[in-house]
């Protein structure tokens, strides 16, 4: 009678999404997240190897810099270049005369100057360009006595060579005034002379290896006529580069001053 009632009672049906908690269903495994294309690294080992290779070659670069330097100073500190020394020994002024024409006022001159050129090297030769000399007067600018060119030559380490510099001025038109004031200040021994010189200056290391030429100025400006009577001429100054001027002071020591380019 009991197994009939159970057969006769209806059987629940279950909702839809109904899951047996006996039973569980398996989950699918994780999967790792996928980036985008614009997102995925590439190519970290190329960077790394460029990233290297410009390392090492900066490294080199500058191993080669830093030798090359002490090179350079081990060469200089060995040789230590020196520019030459230049000094009038003597002037003087054999002609001067100015005289009056009826066209006008000509004064005609002749000068010799001694110019002692030093290389203080003692290691290193000195090669000359062709000497352009000028002679005037430092009272009156723009007056002349003359110019000359004088050929270039090759200077010894430790030699001490003596130039000879002859000028003339033949028939150069003056002013009355200026003609005045020249015979007044030559007769008193007053006039103010300037000797400059434009050369280029070499090195020789040795025989057959030679260093360029460097474009110079000296300048040998205020000399008198009483200072070569006294025996005591000023020493020259060397302008280089147009802004670098070099003097000599202390005995053998060059002493650079910088000064400014006039306009």
């Amino acid at each position: 009678m009991a197994e009939l009632e159970q057969s006769t009672k209806p059987v629940l049906q279950r909702p839809p999404g109904y899951r047996d908690p006996s039973n569980p269903v398996p989950r699918p495994p994780l999967r790792k997240g996928v980036l985008p294309p614009s997102f995925q690294p590439r190519g970290n080992r190329k960077i790394c190897s460029s990233r290297l290779c410009c390392c090492i070659l900066c490294i080199t670069f500058a191993t080669i810099l830093f030798f090359l330097g002490l090179l350079l100073a081990f060469v200089y500190l060995w040789f230590d270049p020196k520019l030459p020394v230049f000094h009038v020994q003597s002037f003087k002024i054999p002609i001067f005369n100015v005289s009056a024409k009826p066209n006008g006022i000509y004064l005609n001159a002749a000068t010799v100057a001694r110019v002692e050129v030093k290389n203080p090297n003692s290691r290193l030769a000195h090669r000359y360009s062709v000497y352009q000399v000028d002679v005037t007067l430092g009272n009156d600018q723009g007056t002349e006595l003359g110019s000359t060119t004088l050929p270039g030559f090759t200077h010894a380490k430790r030699n001490t060579t003596s130039l000879k510099i002859e000028t003339q001025l033949k028939n150069q038109l003056i002013d009355d005034a200026t003609g005045s004031r020249l015979k007044t200040r030559y007769k008193s021994r007053n006039l103010v002379v300037n000797v400059r010189v434009k050369t280029s200056v070499g090195l020789g290391v040795v025989k057959g290896f030679k260093i360029g030429m460097l474009a110079v100025a000296v300048l040998c400006d205020g000399i008198t006529l009483k200072e070569d009577d006294g025996g005591h001429m000023p020493r020259c100054t060397i302008r280089t580069l147009k802004w670098l001027v070099v003097k000599k002071k202390n005995g053998d020591t060059i002493v650079p001053i910088f000064i400014k380019k006039k306009k």
